[in-house]
């Protein structure tokens, strides 16, 4: 994916998402993707491995299309305890670092009342733009 970041004069820097992605290349939408490992069963241990999960399985689909971690451009993610994901924000963005590394994407979080899945506790759905042409 050809990107290029979006910045804002201005405005407050940042912190681990960007303001806006312009992105080159063929449009991947994912599906939401929740923290649950190969057989569909959710990942024990909260949020943060969940979370960690849920981005193993984002840069999976990522791959199986023929991408790189690098082509996600953006992500919304749904949890269902906003004061938990408040509380863990450290943890959470080291999940983030060991998969990503600096690669910031735009970012949308929201709070949900639940989600499908009995236990999960946060959901990724995403778009990458993979390199070539449909």
């Amino acid at each position: 994916m050809t990107s290029e970041e979006i910045r804002m004069p201005g405005w407050p820097a940042p912190r681990g998402f960007v303001y806006g992605r312009v992105c080159r290349g063929r449009a991947l939408h994912l599906a939401g993707l929740i923290g649950s490992d190969d057989r569909g069963a959710v990942v024990p241990g909260g949020l943060v491995p969940q979370f960690g999960r849920a981005l193993d399985n984002v840069i999976s689909v990522v791959r199986a299309a023929g991408g790189a971690p690098e082509d996600v451009a953006s992500m919304t993610i749904y949890v269902t305890d906003i004061a938990a994901y408040r509380a863990a924000v450290k943890a959470l963005g080291a999940e983030w670092r060991a998969r990503l590394g600096k690669h910031f994407v735009a970012t949308a979080l929201v709070a949900v009342s639940g989600l499908v899945d009995h236990g999960a506790e946060v959901e990724i759905q995403a778009t990458a733009y993979l390199a070539g042409e449909p």
